[in-house]
């Protein structure tokens, strides 16, 4: 939504994942929110202090927001929950071959499909999204090696 808690969360952490596998290189990775709220803003320093103790650092992160043109640099296009993704639907442009979808349709140990938005509850929010954010991080780049390299 505003780029500054869940989505970099998941940038970070899927950063580190391809990273940890030597891709770098092959995977170029973004985050981005559907409203304008945070432009240029560094993440939630709630996320960042829960991100950085278990070893991801958010901190040159900046919040933007999403544009037309991410659907043709992207080939995944991946919102946090449905009602982001209802927008990305409708921003998302005729000619665009990029996947939309759920982050946490990657995911493999939990079953709900929506990353639940921590910014209005306790630290213990900020851990749900990451375990969450991990678990999708981990069937996202499985599926990525197994799909298109």
């Amino acid at each position: 939504m505003g780029n500054i808690c869940r989505s970099p969360t998941a940038e970070a952490v899927f950063r580190a994942r391809v990273a940890e596998a030597g891709m770098e290189r092959l995977i170029f990775i973004d985050s981005a929110g559907t409203h304008d709220y945070h432009i240029g803003d560094p993440p939630d320093m709630r996320a960042q202090h829960a991100a950085l103790r278990r070893g991801y650092d958010m901190s040159a992160l900046r919040g933007r927001q999403i544009g037309a043109d991410d659907f043709g640099r992207f080939d995944y296009v991946l919102a946090m929950d449905r009602a982001n993704l209802s927008i990305l639907q409708r921003l998302r442009p005729r000619e665009s071959q990029s996947h939309l979808g759920l982050f946490l349709e990657f995911a493999r140990r939990h079953e709900a499909r929506e990353v639940p938005d921590p910014y209005y509850g306790g630290p213990e929010g900020f851990e749900r999204v990451l375990d969450m954010v991990e678990d999708a991080a981990e069937g996202l780049l499985e599926h990525i090696r197994s799909t298109r390299l």
